[in-house]
């Protein structure tokens, strides 16, 4: 369990660090709009994002 948690961590971030190093400027432009949404926008995007990533747990199964 703690070697899956651990590869899904470092997939994460390998996955996160793709767009500021290939599209620094984009990355740049769509953190600062982030930093601009309202709090409960912020919070639906969380939302959204853990949704997700659990429907994609769940479809490897």
């Amino acid at each position: 369990m703690k070697n899956v948690l651990l590869t899904a961590l470092g997939l994460m971030l390998v996955i996160e660090g793709i767009l500021p190093l290939l599209l620094p400027q984009a990355w740049r432009d769509t953190f600062k709009r982030m930093v601009e949404l309202k709090d409960g926008q912020l919070r639906f995007v969380g939302l959204a994002s853990i949704v997700g990533g659990l429907i994609l747990i769940l479809l490897s199964k």
